[in-house]
């Protein structure tokens, strides 16, 4: 088979590298569509030799650029004859099955992996008035709709027009990475500045506003114990946002912005507990990586930790938004109550295995149809 993968933004191929391979050894062809101004594509695909494809699609909807990707598009797929084109992301999903109308007819085949619909209960209304008309529009000229959380699911085999939609538990992560890791507690806890007598709980994702990290810090406040450590790992624009609120709560010295890092695994060793606190979510890789890790879970109650998070029992689920005190519980709670931290840990890293890579490419073979 020839195989295009389309998406907004390079670095969205990083999910999907396992999978390609697996395609590649077996002979198929993979080409690759991207913006690649915002983020390239991982080296990888160069060294494999896939052939790579700019693309002038913006995440903003309303951009100029979407109509030019649209002719890009055409383009590409007309001097190509492929037999899939796999689109990812919103706004180049949208672009793709506008663009692949015509070649629909000659056979090809439009396949969207949906990351989570902005539109969902409890969304902004101008998520519903921008979004879900497009995703309406678009599922007419769509043969696959992959979802990954089985509320979008459940919509999309109700609302939308798909010829055929498909739920997959996520892109897969290696749970191997995070069940085998080796590495000293003490020493990665002294390398980031957090004691070894400390109650460490660690978030992995950007520093935007959806991931809500500031609640952790407020909740942190609440609870005036010097014992307490937050790291977050990942970076983004507000990193001095987030700085100011610890200082202004005089938790400052207690909160660790990390950065951008590649220990995600050693890190989720040295903590004690894994939150994960974003209003919004399609599934929530870094929870089911934390998960993996060994770690009993204190997230938001959103339509994606829904699938796996189970209060209680693997985790304790606090209602999404900004309400810090009841976090500020669940932590308390899993700092006094280690028989309940070791239940959730054994139970998680059990769990996690059915969110392992292998078993998302099985899932995978079986939609491509080899």
């Amino acid at each position: 088979m020839k195989i295009l993968y389309i998406t907004t933004i390079g670095s969205t191929m990083n999910f999907f590298g396992s999978f390609i391979k697996e395609l590649l050894e077996k002979d198929h062809s993979v080409d690759i569509a991207a913006n690649l101004k915002v983020r390239e594509v991982p080296n990888c695909y160069h060294e494999w030799g896939c052939k790579v494809h700019p693309l002038t699609c913006s995440r903003s909807p309303l951009s100029k650029g979407n109509l030019i990707a649209i002719k890009e598009i055409q383009r590409l797929v007309a001097d190509n004859h492929y037999d899939i084109v796999h689109c990812h992301t919103p706004i180049a999903a949208a672009c793709t099955r506008i663009a692949c109308r015509k070649v629909r007819k000659q056979g090809t085949k439009v396949f969207y992996t949906a990351h989570g619909f902005h539109f969902y209960k409890g969304a902004p209304l101008k998520n519903w008035l921008i979004f879900y008309p497009i995703e309406k529009l678009c599922s007419y000229w769509t043969d696959v709709l992959i979802t990954i959380n089985t509320e979008d699911y459940e919509f999309a085999k109700r609302k939308l027009k798909v010829k055929r939609t498909e739920y997959v538990s996520g892109v897969g992560i290696d749970a191997s990475r995070f069940t085998q890791v080796s590495v000293s507690k003490d020493a990665k806890r002294e390398e980031i500045g957090v004691p070894k007598e400390a109650f460490f709980m660690l978030s992995v994702g950007e520093l935007n506003s959806n991931k809500n990290h500031e609640v952790i810090i407020q909740a942190m406040a609440q609870l005036k114990n010097p014992l307490l450590h937050y790291g977050i790992a990942g970076k983004g624009g507000l990193r001095d946002q987030l700085i100011a609120l610890a200082d202004a709560l005089g938790v400052g010295n207690n909160v660790h912005l990390l950065g951008y890092r590649n220990d995600i695994p050693e890190l989720y060793k040295a903590a004690d507990v894994c939150v994960f606190p974003s209003l919004r979510e399609g599934l929530g890789l870094a929870a089911i990586e934390g998960m993996a890790s060994g770690l009993p879970l204190i997230v938001s109650n959103n339509r994606g930790t829904r699938c796996y998070a189970l209060d209680n029992v693997n985790a304790i689920v606090c209602p999404a938004g900004h309400d810090a005190k009841p976090y500020a519980d669940a932590i308390m709670r899993l700092m006094n109550d280690s028989a309940l931290v070791t239940a959730m840990s054994q139970y998680n890293q059990q769990a996690a295995q059915k969110y392992d890579v292998s078993i998302i490419n099985d899932c995978m073979r079986r939609i491509y149809g080899f």
